[in-house]
């Protein structure tokens, strides 16, 4: 989710789900520590719970920035050991990681030693011509030795050689079972399933099934109203459902501050595009937003312009 779940986009994500763990970003142990660190880390405290996802390999640099980045503020830090791109492969670190259990027990250590909140990691069931079967429970029993109790399993190999970061999205084929049998292989960890998942009808059949948690990605992102709205009543058991043109208007303040500090609306609302995916006035929102808010003055007025096409159709019906 790269360049996706940037800081603008979580505090949209937030409005429409109290309760949801929202993750930033990939950002690597290198940037933390040399970086432009509120650029990269900054949050705003409405985003809560949020966790940093931390790209890496070395346990030093990424204890550094697991002590940097927890003095943030994040409710959770997270090491990616399942990110295919090749610039993550060209720094030894993301999905590559799955052919190193003891390299990313060393770093979890370090990482565990340096932060206050609980480190977790995100992996992969293997990579290239791995066997799952063989290689995942290596890894969790390696890693979860050294003390993370927590893992995200994406259900898919990543091919790091001869697909592309966005074929590995898609066309390893998925393997849900076996996570689940990972849940009943190692039953005191907390695992939650990725990859595929698109419906909040999916995540409670694997919930239901016995896995502590789902990560959606994509979905959320392009349909978020449909994901995260009904979130909190149906996974969370608390809270009434949010309304999607509710959150857009609550949007409005937070990009009135964003635009006096230098801003641009587009930062912000091109992750909005899919608040109303599906929905009758969606076209006219998308389209309004996306040849309007890349213009200079553009503001709030620009948002309800394009939210009238939701209001209006929604009226007509």
């Amino acid at each position: 989710m790269m360049d996706w779940t940037d800081r603008h986009c979580r505090y949209f994500h937030r409005l429409l789900s109290r309760q949801a763990l929202l993750y930033t970003e990939m950002v690597t142990a290198p940037a933390v520590i040399h970086g432009d660190r509120d650029r990269l880390l900054g949050f705003d405290p409405a985003e809560h719970p949020v966790a940093v996802q931390l790209g890496g390999s070395d346990p030093a640099q990424l204890g550094q920035a697991t002590r940097i980045a927890a003095d943030y503020g994040y409710d959770e830090v997270n090491l990616n050991c399942g990110c295919p791109s090749d610039r993550v492969q060209s720094g030894a670190f993301g999905a590559i990681l799955m052919t190193t259990p003891d390299l990313v027990a060393d770093c979890v250590a370090e990482m565990i030693a340096n932060s206050p909140v609980e480190v977790t990691v995100k992996c992969r069931i293997g990579v290239d011509d791995q066997n799952p079967q063989e290689v995942l429970p290596a890894f969790l029993q390696k890693v979860s030795a050294v003390g993370v109790s927590r893992f995200t399993i994406h259900a898919r190999k990543a091919w790091l050689q001869g697909l592309s970061p966005k074929e590995n999205r898609d066309i390893p084929p998925l393997d849900y079972p076996l996570v689940h049998q990972m849940k009943a292989e190692f039953p005191h960890l907390h695992l939650s399933i990725n990859g595929g998942i698109a419906t909040l009808d999916e995540a409670e059949a694997h919930l239901a099934q016995g896995l502590d948690g789902v990560m959606i990605g994509r979905a959320a992102y392009h349909d978020a109203a449909t994901v995260l709205c009904q979130a909190d009543r149906r996974i969370y058991q608390t809270g009434a459902d949010s309304d999607p043109v509710q959150a857009v208007r609550d949007m409005l303040p937070y990009i009135e501050a964003h635009l006096s500090q230098g801003g641009r609306l587009h930062q912000i609302t091109r992750h909005m595009l899919g608040a109303f995916a599906g929905r009758p006035g969606a076209r006219g929102w998308r389209r309004h937003l996306s040849e309007n808010a890349s213009r200079d003055g553009a503001g709030p007025q620009t948002v309800l312009d394009a939210l009238a096409y939701v209001t209006e159709a929604a009226e007509a019906i």
